[in-house]
């Protein structure tokens, strides 16, 4: 199936969630915030939160600066 992530298409097997996916993109251990399809979505839920064709994943990183 075909999905956006960070506005850039990417195939993947269909039936994944978003933890699944997102240790798949090397994201497991990193400091992100994730929204899909324009709604947050809490680390507590990317393990039940399934991926569908069609949906768009923004992935984003805290930034630090002053």
């Amino acid at each position: 199936m075909l999905i956006k992530i960070n506005g850039q298409e990417k195939r993947i097997e269909s039936g994944l969630d978003l933890q699944t996916l997102l240790q798949i993109e090397g994201f497991a251990d990193k400091k992100i915030a994730t929204a899909l399809n324009g709604t947050f979505v809490p680390r507590a839920a990317y393990d039940v939160t399934l991926l569908k064709d069609g949906d768009a994943l923004e992935i984003v990183a805290p930034m630090q600066g002053g």
